[in-house]
């Protein structure tokens, strides 16, 4: 998709500089031909300054001067890659200094946080975006192409195990649930946004258990989650989310004429193998790694200079929140719980599928991925 306005391109500024921003945020501007990176806002001054001369920026600030930077005018829009609890009061600043406003999943710890973000940004008149960037991924939409044309028959079962070793001292297990910590927040959404996506549907009720192996690193978060979720007509997702076991982050979609399996399917740094079984016949796509980051500028650029509402956009991440607290308060009182959220018209469709190169992987500066045997947000 490309902008129709080709004389202006939206200026922005990266809020945070972890692994997610310096891997593939950043970089992911030069195939955005919309957008312009301007300057990062961080809290390191040798992230600053090796990444400002890295991109050319002619200043970079730190977080203390996030209000400098937001009535700077040389920016048009902020995108959001702090910790969870951090995304309410940077989207809400923001959003009153008129600055649209692209914020990383899950938009944040709590429904009511979510709700602040949506109002401010409705108060303020900008465009808000969840960074769902598997909602413009080639392979991810053909799977839903697929979900939709018949092939699987009446759709049943959705499978997904994704896991990863986190670190010790990682901020997904310093934080606590409240504040967005632990696998079901940080892994979990990916699955509970896909099962959606397929489904064409919001869940009805929800089931929800923990495990925990004991190990230090554990103490402030679980290890594990698993998830069940029924869906109207009797249709079921179940998903695990750890912190502790091998990389893997796979989708499986059960219908009554076929088996749809996407290996990776949450990974931005992998090849991906699309299988479908039906009609006793097995055809499989492989899909090269491509920069998933640069789509979701685009996207958002895009509607912003055409003023129009981003598909997924606040009350997205909403839902999402909504069934992770109601998995939580499963957890908690062990019994299943229902599902209290809005019915969403507007889902990821095909047309939405932009496509760009992969990036080279740039050399890091203070930060490192949670787990180093994968690359995953």
């Amino acid at each position: 998709m490309e902008s129709t306005n080709n004389n202006k391109k939206i200026r922005y500024a990266i809020v945070g500089a972890g692994d997610i921003a310096q891997e593939a945020i950043l970089p992911a501007f030069e195939h955005a031909e919309n957008s312009e990176l301007v300057t990062i806002v961080s809290g390191d001054e040798d992230k600053r300054e090796e990444l400002g001369k890295r991109y050319g920026l002619r200043k970079t600030y730190a977080y203390e001067q996030f209000d400098e930077c937001l009535k700077s005018g040389d920016i048009d829009a902020v995108y959001i890659a702090l910790p969870n609890h951090l995304h309410r009061t940077y989207a809400e600043r923001a959003a009153k200094a008129g600055m649209h406003i692209l914020c990383e999943k899950p938009l944040a710890p709590s429904e009511e946080d979510c709700r602040k973000i949506i109002d401010a940004a409705k108060a303020g008149k900008v465009r808000l975006m969840v960074a769902y960037r598997l909602h413009f991924d080639p392979v991810n939409l053909e799977a839903i192409r697929l979900s939709e044309s018949g092939r699987l028959g009446d759709l049943r079962i959705f499978d997904s195990t994704f896991s990863q070793q986190v670190e010790a001292g990682n901020v997904r297990l310093t934080a606590t649930v409240d504040q967005g910590g632990g696998p079901l927040f940080d892994m979990g959404v990916y699955c509970v946004n896909a099962a959606r996506y397929l489904f064409r549907d919001e869940p009805e009720e929800v089931f929800a258990f923990r495990g925990n192996n004991g190990e230090k690193r554990f103490e402030k978060t679980e290890e594990m989650v698993s998830v069940l979720l029924r869906f109207p007509h009797d249709r079921i997702a179940n998903f695990t989310a750890s912190f502790g076991a091998a990389s893997t982050g796979r989708y499986s979609l059960v219908g009554t004429k076929g088996v749809l399996t996407l290996d990776p399917a949450y990974s931005y740094a992998k090849d991906t193998r699309l299988k479908v079984t039906a009609d006793e016949n097995t055809n499989e796509q492989i899909f090269p790694k491509h920069d998933q980051f640069a789509p979701e500028l685009i996207y958002f650029s895009d509607c912003i200079l055409n003023n129009r509402e981003p598909e997924p956009s606040g009350e997205e991440g909403l839902i999402d929140v909504q069934i992770i607290r109601a998995a939580y308060e499963s957890i908690e009182s062990k019994r299943s719980v229902k599902i209290k959220s809005a019915k969403r018209a507007d889902r990821p469709e095909p047309g939405q599928k932009i496509e760009r190169p992969p990036v080279e992987e740039p050399e890091l500066v203070h930060a490192r991925p949670p787990s180093p045997e994968k690359k995953k947000k």
